[in-house]
């Protein structure tokens, strides 16, 4: 059940990096909701391979069939499947690694846990790859949420130190987050996004690899959505946001500095705005007190690694021989993940946020 995310929606996550398909089954949308499928596409282009100079070589299509639960562009209630083919794999880059782990990947865990069942090719099933089908899902309710009036996205804050400025927390509209969604290197400031690709140019020149941090926010939301304890929208989104697999850390708001500040500091006053919404001058708590929205806007930060994929000579182990040993990867693998992880991130909180949503009209109902 690990592929499944359970909730007002159900969806399935299904194929290995280089198996014939890989897709995703969506249950639980509502009959009736158009589906803009190239806008769906243009999505899915910014987190497609080889489209730049700071992504994978591999090139591939990533154009979804939809073979079930769209009719005339339409959702007809029943499951939405759609299916990405893959084409340009070379699976002879991975042949070595049944013996000999990547440091850094699931290559030894997944031999632990499936023995010499487990698909090496690519990574199989724990590939960044299967995140395109996660683009499919958080695609489809981006739109839903759309349609709510609930925008979603993300920026490249950070590449390994270098940095640009946060969302401003409290005044970010929906028109800033549509913008970055134009950007080939998502950034506010385009400068610092140069920056940002010399720093993943120089790794790349030196046969290595560098992490970053994405910033994503959600505006338009209303208050209340989310559960108290186990079900608040940090713990959805963050499910979410781990299926990820170059995910590391997350924090709202504030985040990790609140514990350098005072209550007086960290809370953030309410007060009346001139349509008589209840609002707060300052946003800490990034969107979210007791697990609940609280209308302000929703804003998160994740941390990903470096790209444990990466050209220089590597100490690992021979499994059948039980030495240590060498390894030097081959294949072809992206510099830095942040930037096309953007798109990811967008996904889960997508999900996360239009299933919340769904619970919330549910109740009303």
């Amino acid at each position: 059940m690990g592929s499944i995310y359970q909730g007002s929606l159900q969806i399935s996550i299904f194929g290995q990096s280089h198996s014939e398909t890989i897709g995703v089954v969506i249950d639980g949308l509502p009959a009736g909701k158009k589906i803009d499928t190239e806008a769906l596409n243009a999505f899915l282009q910014r987190r497609a391979p080889g489209r730049n100079a700071f992504s994978t070589s591999r090139k591939e299509a990533d154009e979804p069939v939809f073979v079930s639960g769209l009719r005339q562009g339409m959702t007809c209630g029943a499951p939405v499947c759609a299916l990405i083919y893959n084409h340009n794999t070379r699976s002879s880059d991975y042949s070595e690694l049944a013996d000999k782990p990547r440091p850094g990947h699931a290559d030894y865990t997944a031999f632990v846990k499936y023995g010499s069942a487990h698909d090496i090719r690519g990574g199989g099933h724990f590939s960044g790859r299967l995140t395109a089908p996660l683009c499919i899902a958080g695609g489809i309710c981006l739109q839903l949420l759309e349609e709510e009036g609930i925008t979603v996205g993300a920026h490249v804050l950070s590449v390994h130190g270098v940095g640009e400025e946060r969302f401003d927390p409290v005044h970010l509209n929906a028109e800033t987050l549509r913008q970055l969604a134009q950007n080939e290197f998502p950034t506010l400031n385009g400068e610092k996004g140069e920056a940002m690709c010399e720093e993943i140019a120089k790794a790349k020149g030196e046969l290595d690899s560098v992490g970053g941090v994405i910033e994503c926010a959600a505006v338009g939301l209303p208050a209340g959505l989310g559960e108290p304890v186990f079900d608040g929208m940090e713990n959805r989104i963050s499910r979410a946001v781990f299926a990820i697999p170059a995910i590391k850390g997350i924090e709202f708001g504030a985040g990790f500095a609140v514990s350098e500040m005072t209550g007086s500091q960290n809370n953030d006053p309410f007060f009346y705005d001139e349509m008589g919404k209840v609002c707060t001058r300052t946003n800490h708590h990034g969107g979210i007190l007791g697990g609940i929205t609280s209308g302000m806007p929703l804003v998160f930060r994740c941390a990903v690694k470096p790209t444990p994929s990466i050209f220089r000579t590597q100490q690992t182990v021979s499994l059948s021989q039980k030495t240590d040993c060498e390894l030097t990867v081959q294949g072809r693998h992206d510099p830095c993940i942040a930037v096309r992880a953007v798109p990811c991130v967008i996904s889960a909180a997508a999900i996360a946020l239009y299933d919340a949503l769904l619970e919330s009209k549910k109740g009303k109902n």
